[in-house]
């Protein structure tokens, strides 16, 4: 082999190349070649080293150092990765690490809804009964006989104590089932029993209501709404030209019907003003100026009839009279134009970052078992009903019971307009369904994302039971502000405190346009809190003359009409027993002389209680001076002598209530009361009725009337029935979503000298810090914290809260 080297020039630049020339002359290039043009070379041959083997040794070299650089990066790389991998916080327990105080009872099943099993052997064993005549079609005429409603027929309270306390026998299991009687004209309340593999069944209906239930009193099913909607159709066709050219409405695009309710202005009346708005998001903040009265008063659509319309202002008797004077241009004309989509609730902006997420170090510090909860000190049983909402029962703190039922009873407002759609609007939700509404939660917004979820079912306007996923929700909540604290800077220095964790109990109901999140909170100083906050759209008219006096404009000839918001609740509480007593405390100044100065006088607060004694004097009218202190308590006192008791702190902005002269009011008489106190009866079981709504002028249940009989309530078995709410003059803010900030109210049950000290100064999360002890864990974990952390055991994300949606075969 034959070395050779290379001289050649390119550019005026030198270079050189190493080549070599094996047996047979072929010359082959070396790895160091440059690529320059072809040289002119000399051969040689020589064993002393060339620049082509000096170049080559180099880059072996090269390669050496950087294959031990790789190797050193590496093991360094390993090294931090297992340091990191090493300080990385273990996953948390899914597992609780401290056991339950106490365990769960199954005589909770006595308050329990009712299965799928159970709805379905009630459904079937009244289909059977000839004498019914229930129709099984899916969707059935109001001429039809229909099974509306199924739901769990509450035991007596006394049957159900005497469970509870292990002196009686399990209640019989029933249920109530409500059939419109189409065919005959009547509504009929029947109990059906015993479950499982009910057999017989019985009218209650005089029973509970002292009268009968005119078929007009009905829930409008989705049945009617279906013929209503094909109703409308045939107006919309006979006005096909002003639909058009005012909303834009043609063979794919429709605008949506929202109703007035009552339905009509005296007892028997079933004539409803149905108001339309664009087909967008946000349909109840999109109104287009149009609006009809409709007669359906007949089980029979055929018979129906219109017997108004308002267009842009302006009333018409009929359907021809508005289309002759559209036509003929001697109206003023509604001229569609598009609409800024503002009723949408996709972000503005794309979501960049998560926010705080709570979850659970040591494992959750409650637990759900059918429908019983314990947590820390606290149990309960509870229930969601389809017509009332969410309600729990037999609540004990330290295995005392302190609340027999605690449940919310109805949600009502009362709006201004000058708009026929608005005018008379008066929403009692209960007669829609409160719990009918609550569908799923959704993980990390309605509810934290580690929250345990219930499912739910109801029998409600359906063929079939359904099922609602996650539409219950229970989790363990830091208050965010200590429950207690005190630092001491005088004389023993030191600080003592306790994060404020409750369990929180919600639901979250979706009825038309308004959303309520209802939560039950337990606190660990043996307090109750019952809220409800408001959220979803406002209702609103289209912007006449006149408008402006009920409310404010929110958009584009979009007025947010005023309105209240009624909330009732009913609170049985039993303190130590069922004989109680209702006192009230307050202050007044009193002008004293001073003791080492009986010539000098001061004005100083002094405590005036009183213990009321009838039903009436207990009922406590929003337009009266109420005292601030309000107790249900037992005749029984603490260490220091004063009688045990509860207290109702009542949180309310109500507005005014409807006028007593108004022909509805009674329906609604409840709210005329801040707190009203009864004697249990279980006849009195709710403060309004399924029929409340469409048949307000002749109510079923008039809560007045628990008050008129005037009976005793001293040393008794009280329920308070508490009402709270706000009022809601609509803004601009409320859209596109009315905010839950500021937007509700409630109650909160507090032990007043029921204790002989705080409760929670025993819990397990209180915190004490002595000069000195700042590090130590044994009275403060939170100095642990940092060696105790644990990263978070994820849920998946999942939602199915579009199944079981309210759905309509037709629409507009």
């Amino acid at each position: 082999m034959t070395f050779h080297k290379c001289l050649f020039k390119e550019g005026g630049r030198d270079g050189w190349g190493c080549g070599f020339e094996e047996r047979g002359g072929k010359q082959k290039s070396c790895r160091a070649r440059l690529s320059f043009p072809k040289p002119q070379c000399s051969s040689f041959a020589s064993l002393s080293p060339s620049p082509c083997v000096m170049v080559e040794r180099r880059m072996n070299s090269l390669v050496k150092w950087a294959l031990v650089v790789f190797v050193l990066v590496s093991i360094i790389l390993n090294i931090v990765l297992i340091g990191i991998h090493s300080r990385r916080a273990p996953k948390c327990s899914a597992q609780r690490v401290h056991p339950l105080k106490r365990k769960h009872d199954e005589r909770s099943l006595a308050f329990a809804d009712l299965t799928r099993e159970e709805y379905l052997q009630v459904q079937e064993y009244l289909l059977r009964q000839t004498d019914l005549d229930i129709s099984t079609n899916h969707i059935t005429k109001p001429s039809e006989n229909f099974l509306f409603l199924i739901e769990l027929s509450l035991p007596k309270k006394a049957d159900a104590l005497a469970y509870l306390d292990g002196k009686g026998a399990n209640p019989i299991r029933e249920a109530t089932a409500v059939v419109f009687h189409g065919k005959r004209g009547y509504i009929k309340e029947y109990v059906v029993g015993p479950l499982p593999n009910p057999t017989y069944h019985r009218d209650v209906t005089m029973e509970r209501y002292k009268t009968e239930l005119p078929i007009t009193a009905r829930t409008v099913t989705i049945g009617e709404y279906s013929l209503m909607f094909k109703f409308l159709e045939q107006i919309f066709s006979k006005l096909g030209k002003l639909m058009k050219e005012s909303f834009d409405v043609g063979p794919d695009k429709n605008v949506n019907p929202f109703e007035q309710m009552p339905r009509g202005v005296r007892s028997g009346d079933r004539k409803t003003w149905i108001s339309f708005f664009r087909d967008m998001a946000g349909m109840y903040i999109h109104p287009v100026g149009f609006e009809v009265l409709l007669n359906h008063e007949s089980v029979n659509a055929s018979d129906w009839t219109v017997e108004r319309l308002l267009y842009n202002g302006q009333y018409f008797l009929t359907v021809e009279e508005l289309q002759q004077k559209y036509d003929a241009g001697s109206i003023k004309k509604i001229v569609y134009k598009e609409s800024p989509d503002y009723g949408s609730l996709k972000p503005r902006n794309k979501p960049l970052q998560i926010g705080p997420q709570p979850f659970y170090a040591e494992g959750k510090r409650y637990s759900i078992s059918h429908n019983h909860v314990l947590y820390l000190d606290w149990s309960f049983a509870f229930g969601l009903s389809s017509l009332t909402g969410m309600r729990v029962f037999d609540v004990r703190f330290k295995g005392e019971r302190i609340i027999y039922e605690l449940s919310v009873q109805e949600a009502m407002s009362v709006y201004g307009s000058v708009t026929p759609g608005m005018i008379l609007t008066k929403f009692l939700d209960s007669s829609i369904g409160i719990g009918r509404f609550a569908h799923e939660l959704v993980r990390g917004v309605d509810c934290p994302h580690e929250a345990t979820y219930v499912d739910t079912y109801r029998y409600i306007d359906v063929p079939a039971p359904g099922i609602f996923r996650n539409s219950i929700c229970v989790f363990e909540h830091n208050m965010g502000q200590p429950l207690r604290r005190h630092f001491s800077d005088f004389f023993h220095n030191s600080y003592g405190g306790m994060v404020n964790s409750a369990l929180v109990f919600r639901t979250i109901t979706s009825i038309g346009n308004y959303d309520y999140m209802w939560d039950f909170i337990f606190y660990q100083s043996g307090s109750v809190e019952v809220k409800v906050h408001a959220t979803g759209y406002i209702s609103s008219s289209y912007l006449v003359d006149g408008s402006l006096r009920h409310g404010h404009q929110v958009a584009e000839n979009v007025l947010g009409n005023i309105h209240t918001h009624f909330i009732n609740f009913k609170v049985d509480l039993d303190v130590l027993g069922v004989k109680n007593y209702f006192q009230t405390k307050d202050m007044e100044y009193v002008n004293v002389s001073l003791p080492w100065m009986s010539d000098r006088y001061a004005m100083v607060p002094q405590l005036v209680e009183k213990q009321l004694t009838t039903e009436q004097e207990a009922a406590l009218r929003y337009d009266t001076k109420t005292p601030r202190y309000l107790h249900i308590a037992s005749n029984k006192t603490n260490r220091w002598g004063h009688q045990r008791s509860y207290r109702l702190q009542v949180f309310s902005f109500t507005g005014d209530h409807l006028p007593e002269s108004q022909p509805e009011e009674r329906a609604m008489s409840w709210a005329r009361y801040k707190v009203a106190i009864t004697k249990h009866k279980d006849s009195e079981q709710t403060s309004s009725s399924l029929y409340s709504q469409n048949n307000i002028w002749s109510p079923t249940v008039d809560f007045s009337k628990y008050i008129e009989d005037n009976e005793s309530i001293e040393d008794e078995d009280l329920v308070a029935w508490v009402t709270t709410g706000f009022l809601h003059i609509p803004h601009s803010e409320d859209i596109p979503n009315t905010v839950t900030v500021g937007n509700g109210g409630g109650v909160l049950l507090r032990p007043h000298n029921y204790f002989d000290e705080d409760p929670s100064i025993h819990s397990a999360d209180g915190v004490y810090i002595a000069p000195g002890s700042e590090d130590s864990c044994d009275n403060n974990r939170m100095a642990c914290l940092a060696q105790e952390t644990c990263s978070p055991i994820l849920e998946p994300f999942t939602y199915h809260g579009f199944e079981g949606v309210m759905k309509f075969e037709d629409s507009v």
